[in-house]
């Protein structure tokens, strides 16, 4: 049988498992209330990891539009987070209240025009890869044990464990970013800046 990645069911299950409950065969239907918290804890560590920002749940130069009749960037429900790119952060101070943006400096959510951002979007389960879905199930499993009472008697996952699941996650993030010291400029400025030597001739 070939390998495929981590279910949301195994998630599930593996997160019962350390606390000795026995492994449940879907996700609806259930009426368990340790079922409920495992899938509570996921969803919530799920969500807390992705708000950090990926390479694989962020989106540089995404172009949000101005609704023409009031004027209002209303972004995906699934948008996390949204910074201004480039040029456009002199004109606006730009978060998200909601789903719409809010432009501090100048206090309204009405835009004149379109600008570029780049966007933390949250993702299905089924749309991360791997690494981060290892290391959500292992988080969440020693959440969950902790937050169980009687969980120590079971063997479940520790923080070493985790740690190692952060550092597999860091090592794809690495893999796959293919970043160099020249993506931050203010690294990049230190390398490119002018001497006097450079003037003379």
């Amino acid at each position: 049988m070939a390998l495929t990645p981590t279910t949301k069911l195994q998630a599930i299950n593996t997160m019962l498992s350390t606390i000795g409950c026995s492994p449940i065969s879907s996700l609806s239907g259930y009426n368990s209330a340790d079922t409920a918290l495992a899938i509570q804890i996921l969803d919530e560590i799920n969500l807390s990891v992705q708000s950090e920002g990926w390479h694989w749940n962020t989106e540089e130069d995404v172009e949000l539009v101005p609704d023409p009749s009031s004027g209002e960037i209303v972004v995906s429900p699934n948008a996390l987070m949204v910074d201004v790119d480039g040029i456009n952060r002199g004109d606006f101070e730009v978060v998200l209240r909601g789903n719409k943006l809010y432009d501090k400096k100048n206090k309204t959510t009405v835009f004149e025009k379109s600008i570029k951002a780049t966007v933390i979007y949250g993702l299905d389960w089924e749309e991360i890869p791997q690494a981060a879905r290892g290391y959500i199930m292992i988080r969440a499993s020693r959440i969950f044990g902790d937050r169980m009472v009687g969980s120590e008697k079971h063997h479940g996952f520790t923080l070493r464990d985790e740690v190692f699941a952060l550092t597999k996650l860091r090592e794809y993030e690495g893999e796959t970013a293919d970043r160099t010291i020249f993506d931050n400029y203010s690294t990049y400025r230190i390398i490119d800046r002018n001497y006097p030597e450079d003037f003379t001739g």
